[in-house]
């Protein structure tokens, strides 16, 4: 942390612009260094200075220099930025510069780990940082600017103060039994409490399903027998010539994927190999994927041919995914109907009838897709929500904690007990935004962000 570092902050290649972050104590002096123009060290904290990266002399680059002054910054040290002109060779001689003169390059997410550590942001928000720089749909944008904004931070930090009064209650109990003026604190009066507690969890980890949705998508696998038209509707749903389509059962033998929006959400589709029993190694290895990420998905396609009768193969896959959410799809209804429904013993609401060649039905399959996981409510709500599994896990531990602690009040377990589990639980909250942490887990989470973020 005592170290100056710096790293190119924007993408490598040809550009307009580069811009080259510097942070640290020393990060004004050592680019005045290297810089030809106004002396750095005695400008105004948040100004633009003019001028020229210079090596011995010779001119580098013509740059316009940023600098920031402690704390009011993003790491809240010292920092510098040069922005150069785009260019390969510059920007790495203006950084190979820097490297010579004090910095030492940054490892990925360290400007956003500084910031972290030094008090200026929470881990709700670094990990939201990394997720606008990902974000690929208005919704996912909007997310990460409310857990950037400490929207999503708020939701834990009231948990914890809720958390903070009670032990304090039960703490003066135990030190304090002869003050007349403090309320008892009974197992009977605690019930309620812990109740409320347990709802207001229950009720982020449900709204936390949507936001894991916008943050990581739709899982869809496309499963059927072969030539059932799985690979035509891939690429009917993507506009494009994604999958190769024959009449040759077995084409597909590995998975072909591609992304959609619908309303906002993405959808990650995978086409899969077709269902049936093959001597073909190649494709039999294929046939086993396709069932794995059947089990695996979000959503599953299952497709049928409309002139093809249910054989006893398909009903045993429909139970198989009976448990999933699911939509049946029945392809190529221009054709003579051999199909009967009440051999698929489904719900009729998830049936879509289809006919990919003459596109008819597509329309209504991504109807059904949108009331099937509430995509329209989404449109309407503020998207506060924990996104991402790291949180949402260490939640759903503090859920079933809480509902062994409900159990324990049920059966008179002592107040000091319980105290104590409450503690424990406020602290495992304290890992969501960072309030503990173990260095471990900031490095593994901040290695995967970009080198000048």
């Amino acid at each position: 942390m005592n170290d100056t570092i710096c790293a190119i902050a924007t993408s490598q290649g040809v550009g307009a612009i580069a811009i080259i972050r510097v942070s640290g104590e020393e990060s004004i002096k050592i680019v005045n260094k290297i810089f030809k123009g106004k002396n750095l060290e005695k400008v105004e904290s948040h100004t633009i200075n003019y001028g020229h990266i210079v090596d011995n002399n010779e001119v580098i680059d013509e740059v316009l220099v940023s600098v920031m002054k402690s704390p009011k910054t993003f790491t809240t040290e010292d920092v510098v930025e040069i922005n150069t002109h785009g260019g390969i060779a510059s920007t790495n001689k203006t950084l190979e510069l820097l490297l010579e003169n004090g910095c030492r390059l940054a490892e990925p997410g360290e400007f956003t780990k500084r910031a972290f550590l030094n008090g200026r942001i929470d881990l709700l928000e670094a990990e939201a940082v990394m997720d606008m720089i990902n974000a690929k749909t208005e919704k996912q944008r909007k997310m990460a600017v409310n857990q950037i904004d400490g929207k999503t931070s708020n939701l834990i930090n009231e948990l914890r103060n809720d958390m903070v009064q009670i032990i304090s209650n039960i703490n003066v109990n135990i030190d304090y039994p002869e003050y007349d003026d403090v309320d008892i604190i009974t197992n009977d009066i605690l019930v309620p409490k812990i109740k409320n507690l347990k709802d207001k969890i229950k009720a982020i980890l449900k709204e936390s399903e949507n936001g894991k949705i916008i943050k990581e998508g739709i899982k869809t696998s496309i499963i059927g027998r072969p030539n059932v038209g799985k690979s035509s509707l891939l690429n009917a749903l993507l506009q494009e010539e994604k999958a190769i389509v024959t009449n040759i059962a077995g084409t597909t033998r590995d998975i072909v994927e591609g992304q959609i929006t619908i309303n906002g959400i993405l959808l990650n589709m995978i086409d899969t190999a077709g269902i049936r029993k093959t001597e073909d190694m190649i494709e039999a290895i294929g046939v086993e994927k396709s069932l794995k990420i059947m089990e695996e998905a979000d959503l599953v396609l299952f497709m049928l041919n409309n002139n093809e009768e249910i054989s006893d193969d398909v009903k045993e896959l429909l139970k198989k995914i009976n448990t999933k959410k699911y939509l049946v799809l029945i392809n190529k209804k221009d054709l003579e109907k051999k199909i009967k429904e009440e051999d698929l013993n489904i719900d009729k609401k998830k049936i879509v009838e289809l006919s990919i060649i003459n596109n008819e039905g597509i329309e209504e399959l991504k109807e059904k897709i949108i009331e099937m996981f509430n995509i329209n409510e989404l449109e309407t709500k503020d998207p506060t929500y924990l996104s991402n599994s790291r949180s949402i896990s260490i939640l759903k531990r503090c859920l079933k904690r809480i509902e062994d602690i409900e159990k324990s009040l049920i059966d008179n377990m002592p107040i000091d007990i319980i105290e104590l589990d409450i503690k424990n639980i406020w602290e495992e909250l304290g890992k969501i935004n960072g309030t503990n942490y173990e260095e471990e887990l900031l490095d593994e989470m901040f290695s995967r962000f970009c080198l000048g973020k």
